[in-house]
This record gives structure tokens, sequence and C-alpha cells, in this order.
């Protein structure tokens, strides 16, 4: 499937524009899934003020997504219209400042942020070392891992609004929950200040060692999957539910439950979105009939399905 070609149109509307323009990506390339069909544009903004300005110069009826490193996203087969966009090396730097701080653009996978706070003797941001994917997801879902999470470290952040508005937030501002953030979806972070406490690099760096042995002992970080599927509801571990409805290795099409850790889906046979979806759908429904306890998607789906094809929970009954 491909769309109309928006991008002839977008550039002679933003002549200033300095990033780069795509028309009919493979997501499928880009995604950690490795599944999905084509973004309608794809817009790689130069750095926040090409963002704002790509934004406040838009069409209004023109729908934009943002992504990071695709690692928790799941995108559908039929694609994405609209403007897809990916921050790139201009949201990438790191830079260590005084007081146990460290800046880091959104762009930036968790785990180097772990690494550049380790070599700078700063403690406390050595659990990004078990999370995949950037530090906009991080912000987006408070995300957290080994008994700590983004709430605990972050001091700043900046996004960018829908009408091209920077805004500079606090931690307050943020509303952080339990993998959640109370900014508009639509905001795009681009900038992170977080602070951690004085400490011995070596011994930073054994706490990180212990997370990347757990991490590799316990989850399937090697094959095609978008890191953990669902949240773990109150009282409850979204893994152990499943292992108890049996899904523990089940299989739709191309995809699976992981054999390693069952809050995990993997594309290991070519799988389609669907299959991922479908698959992920059905695990719901029996946990549900099992349990009684609906479980939350923690990946971000994203798109449509093929003509004729259903979504959403549709898909565990859907043969």
């Amino acid at each position: 499937m491909t769309f109309p070609d928006l991008t002839p149109d977008l550039k002679e509307r933003m002549p200033e524009l300095r990033g780069r323009l795509s028309a009919n990506v493979s997501m499928a390339d880009i995604t950690w899934f490795r599944a999905g069909g084509p973004a309608q544009v794809l817009f790689t903004p130069a750095d926040e003020a090409d963002l704002a300005y790509f934004l406040k110069n838009k069409p209004e009826d023109l729908t934009t997504f943002v992504i990071g490193l695709g690692s928790n996203l799941l995108v559908r087969d039929g694609g994405v219209p609209g403007v897809v966009i990916r921050l790139g090396r201009g949201f990438g730097e790191i830079k260590v400042e005084p007081g146990n701080r460290i800046r880091v653009g959104t762009v930036v996978p968790d785990v180097k942020v772990a690494r550049a706070a380790a070599d700078a003797g700063i403690a406390g941001l050595a659990f990004y070392r078990g999370i995949p994917g950037s530090i906009g997801g991080a912000l987006r879902m408070n995300a957290g891992a080994h008994g700590s999470e983004t709430k605990d470290v972050l001091r700043e952040a900046r996004a960018v609004d829908p009408e091209g508005n920077i805004h500079v937030l606090s931690l307050a501002d943020m509303g952080f929950t339990y993998r959640h953030s109370a900014i508009p979806s639509d905001w795009i972070f681009t900038e992170a200040l977080f602070e951690g406490t004085p400490g011995d690099p070596a011994e930073i760096l054994r706490a990180m060692d212990e997370v990347a042995e757990y991490r590799e002992k316990n989850q399937p970080i090697k094959e095609r999957t978008g890191g953990s599927t669902f949240k773990n509801p109150p009282g409850h571990s979204a893994w152990k539910l499943i292992d108890a409805a049996g899904c523990r290795g089940f299989r739709v099409g191309g995809a699976a439950v992981s054999e390693k850790h069952c809050n995990f889906l993997i594309n290991d046979r070519n799988a389609t979105g669907e299959d991922i979806e479908r698959l992920g759908e059905t695990v719901r429904a029996r946990v549900k009939a099992d349990a009684g306890v609906t479980l939350e998607w923690e990946i971000i789906r994203l798109g449509l399905p093929k003509a004729g094809r259903p979504v959403g929970e549709a898909l565990a009954a859907a043969e």
C-alpha cells in the first residue's frame, strides 16, 4: 500500500524547513518489531527550532505522530497516514553539568544515558541500562526498572506543543504516575535534565552489569520485540497472569509469546502487524477469562489495518 505523496506541497509551504521529508517510508525498517506498513510522510527535523517551525506552519488538518527509536511501537499493516516525526541527530546531545546533573536529547538511548552518568560518577541512573528505547519514551511513560523510575531522577524537560510553542517543564508539571505522564500526548519531548547523586564509577558500572545480566537471563533481548507488552495491573504481575492463562509460547502466525518472559511478544517468523496485535489481544482475552483482570497495552499501536481487517479487541475473535 502507498499513500499520496504530500512532500512537494509541504516543501513549498515551508521553504525554511531544514529537516528531511520522505514519502511512503517503510515503518518495518525502523521499528524493533520489524512489521507494519509505511508512513505517508517521514519527517526528520534538524533540531528543536526546525521541529517548532514545522509544527507552526503545517496544514491544520495534517495528522502527526512522533516516534523515537521505534522500540515500544507496533505499526499496523495499512500504514500511518499523515506525518510520522522521527527525531534524529539534532536531539542526540549528552552534556554533563555541575551538581551531578546530565542533560540529554530525547533521541538518546536509555542505555547510553546510564553509561554517560556512570562515566561521570553520577549514581541513580543505572536502572536505565535495563530499559530499551530512548529518553523521549522514558519521559512519556515514566519508564522504570529495578525499583527506580524516571520521576526519581528527572528535574526538567523540554517539549514542543502542536502549535510549535516550546515549553520548559518541571518535575511537578510532568504529572508522573505508573507508566504515565500527564503531558498531552501530542506534545513532543526534545530534552531532559536528570540529577543523580555522587557515586563511584566502578560501583555504578557493576550495578549496570547486574542489570544487563538480569535482562539477558530473563528477557528475550536478542529477538524482534517491542519490550514489555502490557502494564502490570495493580497488585499483579502481567507476566504471571499471562503464564497462568496458559499463554507462554502461544503463537499467532509469525508472532509468539516469549518462552523466556511471557510479557514479551516476539516476531520470529516474519509476522505482520496484525499477527502481533491479534496475539496480544488474544492474550488479553485469555487473561480476562482466566483471572478476571483486563491487561492494558504498554506498547503503542499506531496506524491503520489493511482494508477490511479488524483492529483492537475484535482481533481476539477474528479468524
